[in-house]
């Protein structure tokens, strides 16, 4: 097994691996013949084909090559790489924690929503547990930066992301690309596809598959864990018997069978009082591996390697999504008739070691299985007028059973066995397995439409509404030994409804610049707490959370050659819905509620330049400032404090440049930067619960040959081998911090191909 990590031998040879920030899969790149200009970028983020100069939103688009060069597989792979965007998970596969200008939620149980919501193909994948699925064969992704709730619909309060895979084509096509490095990592993908009946019936098959044996050492067993094991496979069909009438069917499933993630102890009970800190008397920080600090039941990992764990249980986390979509789209006269239906069912049996150790102190099993039916009709202008509309109407319908528990202090058991009790079982002592089996059901109705208005040639005004009402009903029993002791029972039904929208002008200044003034207003719906309660309060419905915002921005193509977009906000967060870990009664509990309300304000920068045709250059970046103004819970105060996932500077820099050869063919190499400030995991503000600043610098040297048909090449991601936290549970009841790192520095080999 390739266990040498061998990239940074590499290191004088990558200059890093992605194409200037904004740049479409149609832009001149340094490989086309072309001059030294900027390509336009086309997005569908307002459900019309357009310039992304062109609209008054914050968006991003990341196009076809870059995605391919940057090695997206998954969303967290989309961290930092937009102005604001957060992305985080302690789970291998399922449940990223999505935020964008720190607007998003942490929660890891799959009753809740996010405040970014994600479409694949204009189908919204509203399960966390499908989120992690439809990263292959891609034509784009935009990153919508702010409420989108006119248009996306309810759950966007912090903003939307847009993943467009590659269609059907008139004319056969085929590419496949692999990736083969460290740890045996296997990346693989193709996709083929052209006309059945010329001009009438067209497909496309697309697939994917990535393998590795693992990253970090499990002491225990000497075992690499974290390993990948997980493969997709999409078709799609395009039936056009006519100019008026275009439909599209997909098929999509995906599998993963990897191991669960696997997270590092950080022990804090200090078994010596020279490591206790005289303030919090937990271990203080830098004793941590030294020997001296322990956990509950008296392990302590004395290794500080991030990559290096003792845990008992390996596990797998076991996820599986299929999703069916129908799109059928109309052309009238002066508008179209969309009509998107669609199905996903999700399914998800995670069995990990949450304790992190090698002793039995906690281990969870996540089942879950959702139901998704969803139906959007549209019926929007087409054409040049001065007044381009949108209406709509929206329905789903979600059901999620759930069947998660948690095994704790299984080591304790036989000091509690007797007669009458064999199993060892002491709920009062927190010794037993706790369950939490719940079935909610949601159907969400809404109505909505847009209207832009060209009030002059330059000056256009924008209204749009949506009014959206959830229904949603929760059927919840807390229990001891699969039901043998209930603890409590709960079952309601609540419906939460609001109205969200948009008004703004933009004005075309001149041929090159845009400028724009927006306030949009996010909803995200209220809900049920769906982790494992140990009181019925916790179980009560919070409360739907608004946001205002307000943005000025401007997008300017300078000189024929560089583009320059900047935005400025300012939020006011109302009822904002947090999830937490917090100490209740001397046990770490789970909270979901609403605080009082947050501010946010900040700045975004997004610059792009093709310097010569060879050589191009981006340089984005972002200043937030995050503030909870009230918020208490469990008798802390976390006012004042910063939100969580909202880093107070960040930037990302990319330069890729090529060496034409004689022959046609090109030498090419490109680099990547992305550095942030402190994060937060948590409300607190604890620095132990935090990590500094980061940064990460990706690349890639290659050659293509002439007909650009073919590509080989050396890559390395994380090329100086940072170790970096993606997410922190601080279990203090139990003396721990459990840490989930990111991957290491991988490096490798590639080919990509074409016809």
């Amino acid at each position: 097994m390739m266990k040498l990590k061998y990239g940074v031998a590499l290191i004088p040879l990558l200059l890093a691996g992605v194409s200037y920030a904004q740049e479409s899969a149609d832009a001149p790149a340094a490989q086309e013949d072309s001059t030294a200009t900027m390509g336009e970028v086309v997005v569908t983020a307002q459900f019309r084909t357009e310039s992304i100069q062109d609209i008054p939103i914050a968006v991003t688009a990341f196009g076809e090559e870059q995605l391919q060069n940057q090695r997206i597989t998954n969303a967290l792979d989309l961290n930092n790489l937009a102005p604001s965007l957060r992305i985080g998970s302690g789970d291998a596969a399922a449940n990223p924690k999505i935020f964008i200008r720190g607007v998003g939620l942490a929660d890891f149980n799959p009753s809740s929503s996010a405040a970014v919501s994600m479409y694949v193909d204009g189908v919204l994948y509203g399960s966390p547990l499908s989120q992690m699925s439809g990263f292959y064969d891609l034509e784009r992704i935009e990153v919508l930066r702010g409420p989108q709730g006119t248009l996306y619909g309810r759950n966007t309060t912090g903003g939307a992301i847009n993943v467009v895979s590659r269609g059907p084509t008139d004319e056969f096509s085929y590419d496949a690309s692999i990736d083969y490095g460290s740890y045996d990592r296997l990346n693989a993908q193709f996709g083929f596809g052209g006309p059945i009946i010329e001009d009438v019936l067209s497909y496309r098959i697309a697939g994917m598959v990535l393998q590795d044996s693992g990253y970090t050492l499990n002491r225990t067993t000497g075992n690499y864990v974290n390993d990948s094991d997980r493969w997709a496979l999409r078709g799609q069909l395009r039936y056009t018997p006519n100019d008026d009438l275009e439909v599209n069917a997909m098929v999509s499933y995906f599998q993963n069978r990897g191991g669960a993630r696997q997270i590092k102890s950080r022990a804090l009970f200090p078994a010596d009082a020279s490591v206790a800190d005289a303030t919090t008397g937990l271990c203080a920080a830098g004793s941590y591996y030294s020997g001296l600090c322990t956990d509950a039941i008296g392990y302590m990992d004395t290794s500080s390697d991030p990559y290096s764990i003792e845990t008992n249980l390996e596990g797998v986390d076991e996820v599986d999504v299929m999703t069916s979509s129908l799109e059928v789209a109309y052309h009238f006269d002066t508008m179209d008739l969309i009509s998107i239906t669609a199905f996903q069912s999700s399914d998800r049996d995670d069995v990990e070691n949450t304790d992190a150790n090698p002793l039995q102190m906690i281990e969870a099993r996540y089942a879950a299985q959702q139901a998704q039916f969803s139906q959007e009709v549209r019926l929007q202008s087409s054409g040049d007028e001065a007044l381009q509309w949108v209406v709509g109407g929206f329905y789903l319908h979600d059901d999620l059973k759930d069947n998660s528990n948690y095994d704790v202090l299984r080591i304790l058991r036989p000091l509690y066995m007797t007669d009458d009790n064999p199993l060892g079982i002491s709920p009062a002592d927190s010794v037993g397995l706790f369950g939490w089996p719940y079935n909610q059901v949601t159907d969400s109705f809404a109505i909505f439409g847009q209207a832009d208005y060209d009030v002059t040639d330059k000056l256009t005004a924008t209204l749009g509404l949506r009014w959206s009402s959830d229904t949603k009903s929760m059927d919840y029993t807390s229990q001891v030994e699969n039901g043998l002791i209930t603890l409590l029972e709960y079952e309601d039904e609540t419906t939460f409804s609001d109205w969200s929208g948009r008004l703004g002008l933009s004005y075309q200044y001149d041929a090159n610049t845009n400028l724009y003034a927006m306030y949009n207003r996010g909803y995200k719906s209220g809900g049920y707490f769906g982790g494992n309660a140990s009181s019925a309060d916790q179980l009560e419905p919070y409360d739907n959370e608004t946001l205002n915002a307000f943005e000025v921005g401007s997008k300017s193509d300078l000189w024929g050659m560089a583009r320059l977009n900047l935005a400025a906000f300012y939020y006011q967060y109302e009822d904002q819905q947090v999830f937490a870990l917090t100490t209740r009664n001397g046990i770490t509990t789970q909270v979901l509620d609403n605080a009082a309300n947050s501010s946010i304000y900040g700045l975004e920068a997004e610059f792009s330049a093709n310097l010569t045709d060879n050589l191009g250059f981006s340089l984005n970046g972002a200043y937030l400032h995050s503030e909870i103004e009230d918020y208490e819970s469990e008798g802390e105060d976390y006012s004042g404090n910063m939100l969580q996932h909202s880093p107070e500077f960040s930037l990302n820099a990319a330069i890729n440049y090529a060496i034409d050869l004689n022959d046609g063919s090109q030498i090419f190499t490109d680099w990547d930067a992305n550095y942030r400030t402190r994060v937060y995991f948590d409300n607190t503000m604890n620095e132990r619960t935090s990590e500094g600043d980061l940064t990460l610098v990706n690349g890639q040297i290659g050659w293509r040959n002439a007909d650009d048909t073919l590509e080989m090449g050396v890559f390395a991601k994380n090329i100086f081998d940072q170790s970096y936290l993606v997410g922190i549970s601080p279990i203090e009841s139990l003396g721990v911090d459990l840490l989930s790192y990111g991957e290491p520095q991988m490096a490798g080999i590639f080919l990509r191909f074409n016809n």
